[in-house]
């Protein structure tokens, strides 16, 4: 299936950066409450003086509190439009929106690119402070605070194990029609000179509640709750646990989505459309977000 831009209009790549804290998540909502996407296209429809809101399509849609870094989203503009508005938008959108979400770069985009399906990996980081005291108050909205200590070499020999193409029904909230199956390609931790133990997780995408629930197992383990076999044995068992704690919003940042060359793009958004299947499972494609 070709990803295709209807005639007379031009599909133009954003980047752009968000704190989430004031955020009910990326999708806009009809309760009227304050999202990403729906702060974007208002700004959008106002400095190009459109009467149309022009919808917005995203690699990654991030939950309520999640924070962005390296978000991207694709809108489709009428081609007269953009020709007008293409040299002074990215200023003409630094005036219009609040000071929590900033659009660093926007551009034409190549032939077949889609923000969603056409990304090859996201890229998450997730900050904990296990300091007695407490997390410093200047990043306290970036920053978990985990009551307990923790081990980092625990957390890393646990996170090797679920590495891989799995289905992550264990760790994700369930979505009719939606599948489970995902290919974790990196799970680390490390911690900072500042104390700070920051999680990396990479992936081709993510199901609901994904990063979050993989987190809260792992945090067991750091702290000693659990042994370093555990995550990879509820990933397993392929069923919600009720042991694994979904860890708080404020704590995940998106970092980074990565796209292939311009000459596979349209393939890659072919592929991520395909039904994703483990043996003996038939499943069709999810939307999810973490």
């Amino acid at each position: 299936m070709a990803d295709e831009v209807a005639d007379g209009f031009v599909r133009v790549r954003l980047d752009l950066s968000y704190d989430g804290k004031e955020f009910s998540g990326w999708a806009k909502q009809p309760s009227g409450r304050r999202t990403v996407q729906g702060e974007i296209e208002a700004a959008l429809r106002t400095v190009t003086r459109s009467e149309t809101t022009y919808d917005l399509t995203v690699a990654g849609r991030t939950d309520s509190g999640v924070h962005a870094r390296g978000q991207v989203a694709h809108v489709d503009l009428p081609r007269d439009v953009w020709a007008e508005h293409e040299e002074k938008l990215l200023r003409r959108l630094a005036g219009r929106l609040g000071h929590d979400v900033r659009v660093w770069k926007v551009a034409r985009a190549p032939e077949g690119f889609n923000a969603r399906f056409s990304a090859i990996w996201r890229r998450y980081r997730y900050r904990v402070s296990d300091h007695p005291g407490g997390v410093d108050p200047l990043i306290r909205s970036h920053v978990l605070w985990h009551d307990w200590a923790l081990d980092v070499e625990k957390m890393n020999a646990a996170s090797a194990r679920l590495l891989g193409e799995h289905d992550f029904a264990a760790y994700c909230k369930k979505r009719e029609g939606a599948t489970t199956i995902r290919t974790l390609q990196e799970l680390w931790w490390e911690r900072g000179t500042d104390g700070v133990v920051t999680g990396t997780v990479r992936a081709d995408a993510f199901c609901h509640n994904m990063v979050r629930s993989l987190v809260g197992a792992l945090l067991y383990v750091g702290d000693g709750h659990r042994e370093v076999e555990w995550p990879a044995e509820v990933l397993a068992a392929g069923v919600r646990d009720s042991s694994v704690h979904v860890v708080k919003a404020h704590g995940l940042t998106l970092e980074e989505v990565a796209y292939p060359a311009d000459e596979l793009l349209a393939a890659r958004a072919v592929e991520a459309r395909n039904v994703r299947t483990l043996p003996g499972a038939v499943l069709p494609p999810a939307d999810g977000c973490c």
